[in-house]
């Protein structure tokens, strides 16, 4: 028996070291892979992992796990989408081979990392929808259910919503016979998502509240947590209570800075300095750019917001238009900062004209423009919205290309006052008169 004992400790320890051997080889691989700038001689090393016999281990079925999220991300880098899907197909038996919990984390990591690469939006749908297709033949419901949610996202950056709303109400029914709150809160992020975009902000609100009860009834990842306040400062900002989206952006852009995301944190930094501007609180973002924490986020986001920064503290229209120009890529493709720095010139545009026009009671619309240094046409469209949001009193003559400034009509409010004199003295007359009648009928 002790013979037997020794002979199979011999044999334990030769498959420990052997695994360890793997392992070190595969780790090996996969920096040499990381460190080639050449994609297709990466690809080849991965390729070395993906053949490699795993014998079983454990440790290395792991590690060719990452393998596989590896390449997948290498590829879609390379633009080869049919590559990207043929893959997920052929690591199918692979993926079968393994715990149930690994490979949902797989196929998740693989589409996250697939969707960091611009422009692949096209092919995460057809990732989720080939996926999901196989977790229905291998009834995998709890992946399942979180590629829809997945599937859900991607169809609200395709524009497709109300197919998006459709799948998001389906789950919702499913998770909540299970209760599985995890799951809720991403569901109920993506769905005020979807209605943010369909500017339904009273469903949205609804969505995120529903998200953050779930979230506080059990603990949820800190990169969640940051979403969930990401969203809220996003709705705040939408109806411009800046000052609390400024608070929920900072709680994000902590949690994010924390967790060392620095892509999105540096988006929240963005954000809230666009709350401090539209807080008129330009003067503030200095210093709030200078402060320790941020002070790694220094390069083209933060110099084009300290920009608009600069041109919004002098007033100066041009000089926003400018910035916007000069930091297209930092500005103009970012949806939420596109919108308000629009309300911002719109706003600055406004506050320009009246202090041009303030001087005069009829000035031609042509020297308005010359002095704003603007089209005739935007200028005009521009007055008379401001006339009809009685931003200022004033006729447009377009025949003659004039503006009449009017002074702001005084509200006579004698005969008000005058109606509610009369209706006080009928009161005090009618209580006199029943006090009356009340004193003949005792007497």
């Amino acid at each position: 028996m002790e013979a037997m004992d020794v002979v199979e400790d011999v044999k334990q320890n030769e498959e420990e070291e052997e695994e360890q051997s793997l392992v070190v080889e595969v780790k090996e691989m996969l920096s040499d892979a990381k460190n080639t700038e050449n994609g297709d001689d990466a690809l080849k090393l991965l390729n070395k992992i993906s053949d490699l016999d795993d014998k079983g281990y454990d440790q290395v079925k792991k590690w060719k796990g990452i393998a596989i999220v590896r390449k997948g991300t290498l590829l879609a880098k390379l633009g080869r989408t049919d590559q990207v899907l043929q893959l997920t197909k052929n690591s199918r038996k692979f993926l079968q081979s393994i715990p149930k919990a690994r490979t949902a984390k797989i196929v998740r990591d693989l589409i996250v990392g697939v969707s960091e690469v611009p422009g692949t939006v096209d092919l995460q749908e057809k990732l989720c929808v080939d996926s999901i297709k196989w977790c229905k033949e291998q009834k995998r419901n709890f992946l399942r259910q979180r590629l829809e949610t997945r599937h859900a996202a991607v169809m609200r950056q395709l524009g497709r919503y109300d197919e998006a709303i459709g799948l998001l109400r389906r789950l919702q029914r499913e998770v909540k016979k299970i209760d599985d709150k995890q799951l809720l809160v991403e569901i109920n992020l993506v769905e005020s998502r979807v209605q943010f975009n369909l500017k339904n902000m009273p469903k949205a609100k609804a969505a995120l509240t529903a998200a953050r009860t779930n979230a506080n009834a059990i603990y949820v990842q800190p990169s969640v947590q940051a979403e969930i306040d990401h969203q809220a400062g996003v709705l705040h900002s939408d109806e411009r209570d800046y000052k609390t989206a400024y608070s929920y952006f900072f709680e994000a852009f902590e949690g994010r800075n924390n967790m060392k995301d620095h892509e999105n944190a540096s988006k929240n930094l963005k954000y809230m300095l666009l709350c401090k501007i539209m807080m008129e609180k330009a003067h503030e973002v200095p210093a709030t750019v200078g402060n320790k924490s941020m002070l790694v986020y220094a390069g083209k986001d933060v110099d084009a917001m300290l920009a608009v920064a600069s041109a919004y503290k002098r007033r100066s229209l041009h000089d926003l238009e400018k910035t916007l120009e000069t930091y297209k890529d930092q500005l103009a493709r970012d949806d939420l900062i596109k919108l308000h720095l629009k309300d911002l010139s719109e706003r600055l545009l406004e506050a320009n004209l009246c202090r041009i026009i303030e001087p005069y009671s009829r000035v031609e619309i042509a020297h308005v423009a010359s002095l704003i240094k603007l089209p005739i046409q935007r200028v005009e469209t521009k007055l008379s919205q401001m006339i009809l949001d009685k931003k200022f009193h004033g006729i447009l003559n377009q025949g003659k290309g004039e503006l009449l400034v009017q002074e702001p009509l005084v509200e006579d409010r004698t005969f008000e006052n005058g109606l509610k004199v009369v209706r006080n003295m009928s009161e005090v007359v009618g209580t006199l008169l029943r006090r009356a009648d009340k004193l003949n009928r005792s007497n």
